[in-house]
């Protein structure tokens, strides 16, 4: 399994949307036997009594992260909360925290002008992150570019995930808004989400002993 290869450098191990629809809870299953923490990033995003449904099986897996869309508002954001706050107590594991999800890092401010957003990606980070705070979520994705005005609306005390890491000269994706592992760090992130750099690397434990050593 790669995440032998990689779990000296990697603190947590993400279950992907493509990963859990192949494999289902068995995949978190086989992470949590091999000791580690897992992010279920699942971006639910759905009418509150589904998410809140969704939520609670997910907190049953003992997950330690698991992302919801800011943008579904403040009553499926609660949902989510609560429904993973219940399912986690009824199977005896601690809550998961609830990342609710920014701007994903896949749009930039012509993209949101786009789907009918007029805001700039940061203005709408932050007034997403704003509605999230409210309903309950005790951390937030977004990109690096935003950590620093996103941590100065919520306080120091969320959860601040950035996706769309890139190492200088890897490349860029589909990612439109990207920093890399030091950039990300230094304007205060939490929880980086480092997925290809890593995953498509020829040698999969160099590169994340790399990044490591970066961020260190």
């Amino acid at each position: 399994m790669a995440w032998e290869r990689v779990v000296a450098h990697v603190g947590v191990a993400k279950v992907g949307l493509s990963l859990f629809v192949e494999h289902g809870p068995f995949a978190v299953e086989e992470f949590l036997r091999r000791g580690a923490r897992v992010f279920l990033d699942l971006k639910l995003h759905d009418i509150p009594n589904t998410v809140e449904l969704a939520a609670a099986r997910a907190g049953a897996l003992g997950v330690s992260y698991l992302t919801v869309h800011a943008s579904g508002g403040s009553s499926m954001v609660k949902a989510a909360v609560e429904g993973a706050a219940n399912g986690a107590a009824k199977a005896g594991h601690p809550a998961p925290i609830i990342l609710a999800v920014t701007v994903l890092t896949s749009m930039d401010d012509a993209a949101l002008q786009e789907v009918g957003v007029p805001a700039s990606a940061r203005d709408q980070a932050q007034a997403l992150a704003h509605v999230a705070v409210r309903a309950g979520a005790t951390g937030l994705v977004c990109s690096a570019r935003e950590v620093a005005a996103v941590r100065a609306r919520v306080g120091p005390k969320l959860v601040l995930c950035t996706p769309g890491i890139r190492p200088l000269g890897a490349a860029a994706n589909d990612q439109a808004r990207t920093e890399t592992p030091l950039e990300a760090i230094q304007a205060g992130s939490d929880l980086l989400v480092i997925g290809r750099p890593i995953t498509t690397a020829i040698d999969m434990a160099a590169a994340a002993r790399a990044i490591e050593a970066e961020i260190s």
